[in-house]
């Protein structure tokens, strides 16, 4: 509320001629609070939902990434990685194994093994994809271990 002093309003205040009196009344500044509660409590749940799909994107990236490298790997050495500290040992993960985003580990990656063919009538066991350690659901309903 904004009122300018003047003559006529003067006869009992003793401000300056030229003063505004500015002020928020309390129904004013509930009503602002609770717009301000409003629009929070719907930025939430989207702020949350965005975080998990970033999580998320991170996750399909280091999958693929390392499962890249590990057919990479195998395709140059004629034999797979027995654990994902060989792709950091021969270079491959130069900056190390990454870490899960929903476990917040580099060690709860889970590897599934296999015999692999590597020459004629020849087969030696290693890695040959990786998954999540999460027992966590996606955004899509499905286990993130499962990825």
């Amino acid at each position: 509320m904004v009122r300018i002093m003047t003559p006529g309003n003067l006869k009992n205040s003793k401000a300056h001629p030229l003063r505004l009196e500015t002020a928020f009344t309390f129904l004013e500044m509930m009503v602002v609070m609770t717009l301000i509660l409003i629009l929070a409590a719907m930025a939430v749940p989207t702020l949350r939902t965005t975080i998990i799909r970033a999580r998320e994107a991170v996750l399909r990236d280091d999958l693929f990434t390392m499962r890249k490298l590990i057919d990479q790997y195998t395709i140059d050495k004629q034999q797979p990685p027995q654990s994902l500290d060989d792709l950091v040992q021969a270079g491959y993960l130069r900056g190390g194994i990454p870490k899960d985003p929903f476990t917040g580990s580099n060690k709860t990656w889970k590897v599934e093994t296999e015999d692999v063919p590597v020459g004629a009538g020849e087969v030696v066991p290693g890695i040959v994809d990786v998954h999540s350690g999460s027992n966590q659901i996606s955004l899509d309903g499905t286990p993130y271990s499962s990825w």
